[in-house]
């Protein structure tokens, strides 16, 4: 499958699935779906996001090398829906330290936006307590933040996952 054939079957949510089928079974053209996915700004690259984000259930080691990609494009990506997705697969995955103070700074203000969608502020939430697993000196900052977000721009997102990690901070803190 070539970049220009995958980017016609991404016109349609119909080929979604034989799409995902070969991308499993042919992983080498997982290059292929990233490179539309980060590369291009219409809606078939959302849906090469999303297939990558389905992708990576069944085989997360092929996101790994675009990490770093992932994140830098967070810097300049408008798009809600594919900032859900890099999210959502950054927290999923070990941060290379070079990147924390960047995801520290870009989560916090996601996370405390009330213009971003909750799957964005929730996946902004669990980085920021990632982050703080390796830089534990962010904990206490974190737990107010999380409390704060929690009693006065709740919703049922925000409360479940910040509920799970407040609770798991204050162990920690403790």
């Amino acid at each position: 499958m070539t970049e220009e054939e995958l980017y016609i079957l991404l016109d349609s949510w119909e080929n979604i699935e034989i799409v995902t089928q070969e991308l499993s079974h042919s992983p080498e053209k997982f290059g292929i779906l990233m490179n539309i996915a980060l590369n291009k700004s219409e809606q078939r690259s959302w849906r090469a996001a999303y297939l990558a984000d389905k992708i990576h259930d069944d085989f997360p080691g092929l996101l790994k090398p675009y990490l770093p990609d992932i994140i830098k494009k967070l810097k300049i990506e408008k798009n809600a829906s594919k900032r859900r997705h890099w999210l959502k697969l950054i927290s999923m995955n070990k941060i290379d330290p070079q990147y924390s103070g960047f995801l520290v700074d870009y989560c916090l203000n996601a996370f405390t936006s009330a213009k971003e969608a909750v799957a964005v502020r929730v996946h902004a939430m669990q980085i920021l307590f990632n982050i703080s697993e390796i830089e534990p000196g962010l904990k206490p900052e974190l737990l107010a933040v999380i409390e704060h977000e929690m009693e006065y721009h709740s919703t049922a997102g925000i409360l479940s996952r910040g509920s799970k990690l407040a609770k798991q901070l204050h162990k920690q803190i403790k």
